[in-house]
């Protein structure tokens, strides 16, 4: 039988997470231009798909300035570079999302580029926009950027934006506008998603809950006359055998207090979202050791605002349960471990050349 292919991809830690014990401040490991780099090419170089360059306010490094640069030097993958809508201009993001898009330059098949762009739905920094408007917002940008990123004229009158553009002079490699990969739980959120993404990303959850949303979100993009891909972002720990990968698991906890990491989860100015409320319902559903279910540990979450459960196991382990997303309807994963660079590289020696991966097409 065919294996079901998908996209696999890891992630850079631009924003300082990176760590060799979680809440322990590692200057080693700390977000740089060099440190970073070398997680993205270590991930180029293992055969990783895709890679996510994160953005934050005030954390680590700017994502802009730092994938201009590493577009330079991947030769291959793609990258998913997180724009924040509230410290942007949408007329700006479109040039800045097409400028990035040549310097990454063509895909292997020379039909169009390599960039893909996580939306996050953010506030301008010192400003604070509830989550309906916010997302409202969003859903503007998301029209306007796609309207002149395919060539196409603007006459955009909305509640945020009144725009009449003609199209950026720089194109895309393709002539279009890069997908969409773009998260949340709310219903307003759900809602942006439906309207505007390509790729609804989610994080770590129950199988029941991952397919609930699943099915959830293709009757609200119905509902627009779209379809949706779907990722989902989650940490992960493989070794040669389950009890070797567990007490991994319990290593990274090993050196962290309550109160560092609940400093740590804090700090982050999305610590009260819905998605990460839903991850801190999954620590509390877990079970002594920390597992929400069959090889899905929430420990990660202790020290981590966001994404906070990871597949702990051996590569067969591993695989299985990535299929099991993957029947679900995932076909896009966005992966990680501590630290990076170490855990990109035992992904992709034990598991990547086990599983059909190849970049998303939309």
């Amino acid at each position: 039988m065919t294996q079901q292919q998908c996209e696999i991809a890891w992630f850079s830690a631009l924003c300082d997470d990176d760590y060799e014990f979680l809440g322990v401040a590692d200057p080693y490991l700390r977000s740089s231009w060099e440190h970073c780099r070398n997680i993205v090419l270590r991930a180029e170089e293992g055969g990783f798909d895709n890679i996510l360059l994160p953005s934050g306010y005030q954390l680590g490094l700017d994502t802009t300035v730092f994938a201009a640069a590493v577009a330079t030097e991947v030769r291959r993958m793609k990258l998913l570079w997180a724009t924040r809508i509230g410290e942007d201009w949408p007329p700006q993001l479109a040039r800045r999302i097409a400028t990035l898009d040549r310097i990454l330059g063509p895909n292997a098949a020379g039909t169009g580029g390599r960039l893909n762009v996580n939306i996050i739905s953010s506030d301008m920094p010192g400003q604070q926009l509830a989550g309906g408007p916010r997302y409202a917002r969003a859903t503007e940008v998301m029209k306007i950027v796609r309207t002149l990123l395919n060539g196409e004229a603007l006459d955009h009158d909305g509640e945020f934006y009144q725009l009449k553009l003609e199209p950026p002079r720089i194109t895309t490699l393709s002539g279009k506008c890069p997908p969409f990969y773009f998260g949340g739980l709310s219903h307003e959120a759900r809602e942006c998603a439906a309207e505007g993404c390509d790729v609804y990303l989610m994080w770590p959850d129950t199988m029941d809950k991952v397919r609930e949303t699943i099915a959830d979100m293709r009757e609200r993009a119905a509902r627009f006359g779209r379809q949706l891909k779907f990722g989902y972002r989650v940490h992960v720990i493989v070794r040669e055998t389950e009890e070797e990968a567990r007490l991994y698991a319990d290593r990274l906890l090993s050196k962290l207090d309550e109160a560092t990491g609940a400093a740590i989860r804090e700090k982050s100015l999305d610590a009260k979202n819905y998605g990460v409320q839903r991850q801190a319902e999954l620590r509390s559903a877990a079970d002594g050791d920390g597992f929400v279910e069959e090889n899905l540990w929430t420990g990660i979450g202790r020290a981590r605002s966001g994404c906070g459960a990871a597949i702990v196991g051996t590569p067969d382990q591993v695989l299985a349960k990535l299929r099991a997303y993957q029947a679900e309807g995932i076909e896009a994963f966005i992966l990680s471990g501590y630290p990076h660079a170490q855990e990109a590289d035992l992904f992709a020696r034990h598991v990547l050349p086990h599983i059909a991966h190849a970049p998303l097409e939309l």
